[in-house]
């Protein structure tokens, strides 16, 4: 499995400036890529294939004068700016084509030096290095200083420097993990995901939504409309849009610090964990999409997966159709109607539920039933011969009127 992992950088000012020259002309290789295949489409010219763009916006454009300073910079640097302007025009023909599923993706945009995040790609290639003193050797930038707050259990196969809406550096390493499976335990659970409980477990445990950005909003509040009130283009404005950007890292992290300790502690407590596959992106279009942003619910799902998958744990997805909150988890009765202001209710059959422990414990059934028939249970009766008069092709009425025989 390959995972990323995250430090933080504190390059000196030289370093920055080195930094910012490199995010520069990886920022130009891209734009100058997309550019002309953008013309030659327009001039219903074939299109440009991978290895020619690379020789024109790269190895030819460093020998002109406009872009001489193209040269200053490490080449895989450029090189892997193109690898990603290819990469989104495959994902892009891909989509539209059919072959790619999910959500439809647009075509690549030009990139903007006044984008909130920069960032470049270092390959094995590129042989970058982690000294002995614990400094990360970047080529044409120098031993940056890092702060590790672990080890990494592998050798990277690369580096990407990331340069954050705050002014942070990070460096993101890909390596290769082994699985690490756990000791077996006998729980499994069943996660019901809401608004005023984040979490609710099919035991009835229930874990409070923290509520991050609503937490932060006076502070937001506040920052923001000190922006509003600098003038455009002053360094005072540029002052205040790192000050916002600030604030919302510190909600962001906050928020996925929190998302790894819960579902770490998921994980390592239990076998298999079950979760109802939610249309985060339909809930966002409602009036409760600030919330459903701030509760992060597919990041919270997505480590729960990965973390499912290297520690020997089992996690499925339940359909989202499911009728998890009228379904009485007792007798299986569904119940006509069940608004959101009921938060418990009462079956025919005498059982009275909390409505999010009742939807958890249905989608934890659900998903032991869907695991049992993945190992080859059978869901209906098995095979029947079929009647001789269905098993083969009747003719049609003017077919047998006629005595001609249709196949």
């Amino acid at each position: 499995m390959q995972l990323r992992y995250n430090f933080r950088l504190y390059p000196t000012p030289g370093q920055r400036q080195a930094l910012a020259r490199a995010f520069g002309c990886a920022r130009v290789v891209f734009n100058d890529g997309l550019r002309m295949r953008r013309e030659a489409r327009e001039q219903e010219l074939p299109y440009i294939s991978d290895g020619d763009l690379s020789k024109q916006v790269i190895t030819r454009a460093k020998q002109t004068p406009e872009r001489a300073w193209l040269g200053e910079v490490s080449a895989v640097v450029l090189q892997q700016a193109l690898a990603d302007l290819n990469a989104a025009f495959r994902n892009f023909f891909a989509s539209v084509s059919g072959r790619r599923k999910g959500v439809k993706v647009a075509p690549p945009r030009f990139r903007s030096r006044k984008d909130n995040r920069q960032a470049i790609r270092f390959t094995r290639n590129a042989r970058f290095a982690i000294t002995a003193g614990g400094r990360l050797r970047l080529p044409k930038i120098g031993d940056v200083a890092v702060r590790w707050s672990r080890s990494l259990p592998s050798d990277p196969s690369s580096v990407t420097v990331v340069k954050d809406a705050s002014g942070r550096y990070f460096a993101s390493f890909v390596v290769e993990t082994s699985d690490e499976p756990l000791s077996e335990v006998v729980g499994e659970a069943g996660i019901d995901l809401g608004l005023t409980h984040f979490a609710v477990l099919s035991d009835g445990r229930k874990i409070g939504n923290p509520r991050f950005l609503r937490r932060a909003a006076k502070r937001l509040r506040k920052a923001q409309r000190a922006l509003s009130r600098k003038e455009k283009g002053s360094a005072n404005r540029k002052k205040a849009v790192v000050r916002v950007a600030r604030a919302h890292a510190r909600v962001t992290d906050a928020r996925r610090d929190w998302a790894h300790k819960q579902s770490t502690a998921l994980i390592r407590d239990n076998q298999a964990i079950y979760v109802e596959n939610l249309c985060v992106s339909g809930l966002s279009r409602t009036r409760l999409a600030n919330s459903v942003h701030d509760a992060g619910w597919s990041q919270f799902t997505a480590m729960l997966e990965y973390k499912a998958a290297r520690y020997g744990r089992h996690f499925a997805r339940i359909d989202r159709w499911l009728p998890s909150s009228k379904l009485c988890s007792a007798c299986g009765t569904v119940a006509a109607s069940m608004p959101l202001n009921i938060r418990s209710w009462t079956c025919p059959c005498g059982a009275v539920h909390d409505r999010d422990v009742n939807a958890a414990i249905n989608i934890l059934a659900a998903g032991q039933a869907d695991r049992l028939n993945d190992r080859g249970a059978r869901v209906g009766p098995g095979p029947v011969p079929a009647p001789r008069g269905e098993a083969v092709t009747h003719p049609k009425p003017h077919a047998r009127r006629t005595g001609v025989s249709v196949l």
